[in-house]
């Protein structure tokens, strides 16, 4: 899991990637190449 300031770079890296908030965080998640995961807050 990284954090990071900007997420929509890092949302173009892979097309399943996923920009899912929870709990007032911002996350990366990718349910096939499980490797891209970031949190941003």
């Amino acid at each position: 899991m990284k954090i990071r300031n900007s997420l929509k770079s890092l949302k173009n890296r892979h097309r399943d990637n996923r920009v899912i908030r929870r709990r007032g965080r911002t996350y990366v998640i990718n349910k096939t190449v499980r490797k891209f995961k970031a949190r941003q807050g």
